[in-house]
């Protein structure tokens, strides 16, 4: 979509110095490779290296960065958030695509389907009996969705995911495609030689405002729920067990996997390939790092590395140690041979 830089300073809030404000924006780009009738932002004084060159039309940056050196040909959109602001340009840039109300004919739902007001679903869908879809939800394409599901307002289900029976969805929730939400969770008791499966009764619950990643999977619960908390955002490949409590705004990074019956407070974060065993709480605003593998409780606000993992900088300094100890054993064999010598004399 194409848009004026006066017309974007007016959706942003932004303040226009220099360039041209009817000039035409048509993408965006990073300032490192930006070209004409596109838009970039400056958000790190690190990066100021490449504004002197800039060849965007336009820039956001924060009235804090000095700009002294900017091209007269850039116009600089000064505002209080640029990362914000540059959220906000990617949205009227590239808008959504719109679905018109429909029931795709090569869809298949039934006959007690309870559908809001312009919602899509999409051909090959499959949605069971006693669904409920609220309003403005588009379901697309060969998405399955089972019994008695409840999707809230303004949902967007991407093809082939899967939402099993008695899930229930908020509203504004994104599910990317192949997710599969209330899968069986995994279950097993070992008796006279073989895994016996305990039976998977519970249900999802995911809250308002959540994103589930590509080929995440939401396991439901053995007995209860599984839930995601209002506005956690969860990336691909992601494995939650189940009877886990996921809090608000959590953000859970690719490749994660949480065992059964884990506590996940709210505003934690879990960075790329945390392991997280069976039965443990991370508390409120913690920190797992990336690869790290928590087998006991952590506390509210703590940073953690490594496995076993530990308090961040105890584990950078175990870390830092073992790059030592080659030199260390060498040190060691030569005192060794030093004493030895001395003993032969």
């Amino acid at each position: 979509m194409s848009i004026t830089i006066k017309q974007l300073a007016e959706i942003c809030n932004a303040r226009i110095e220099g360039g041209d404000p009817n000039a035409i924006l048509e993408s965006a780009a990073d300032i490192s490779s930006a070209g004409a009738a596109q838009v970039t932002q400056l958000t790190n004084p690190r990066y100021r290296q490449y504004l002197k060159d800039c060849a965007a039309s336009a820039c956001f940056i924060a009235e804090t960065i000095a700009r002294e050196d900017s091209p007269p040909t850039l116009a600089l959109l000064i505002c209080e958030d640029p990362e914000l602001s540059f959220i906000k340009a990617l949205d009227a840039l590239y808008p959504e695509r719109h679905y018109a109300p429909l029931i795709a004919p090569q869809a298949v739902v039934a006959d007690n389907l309870k559908l809001g007001k312009n919602t899509y679903i999409g051909p090959f869908a499959v949605l069971g009996d006693q669904v409920e879809v609220g309003d403005d939800t588009r379901i697309l394409a060969g998405v399955c969705v089972g019994n008695q599901v409840k999707i809230g307002k303004n949902c967007r289900i991407h093809p082939y995911a899967v939402i099993y029976d008695n899930v229930i969805i908020g509203d504004d929730v994104i599910i990317h495609a192949g997710a599969v939400i209330g899968a069986d969770g995994f279950g097993y008791k070992f008796r006279n030689h073989q895994h016996i499966k305990v039976p998977q009764v519970g249900h999802v619950v995911i809250g308002d405002q959540c994103e589930i990643g590509a080929n995440t999977c939401i396991d439901r619960g053995a007995l209860g729920a599984t839930t995601i908390g209002r506005g956690s955002k969860i990336d691909n490949l992601v494995q939650i067990g189940h009877n886990n409590k996921i809090g608000r705004h959590v953000i859970i990074c690719g490749q994660v996997g949480v065992s059964g019956s884990c506590q996940i407070e709210d505003y934690a974060i879990l960075a790329g390939s945390a392991g997280i065993a069976d039965h443990v709480t991370i508390g409120q605003g913690a920190v797992i790092m990336a690869r790290a593998g928590v087998a006991t409780n952590v506390a509210a606000g703590t940073h953690i590395f490594g496995s076993p993992a530990k308090e961040k900088r105890l584990a950078f300094k175990e870390q830092a140690a073992l790059s030592k100890l080659p030199a260390l054993l060498k040190k060691v064999k030569e005192l060794e041979d030093k004493i030895q010598l001395i003993e032969n004399k």
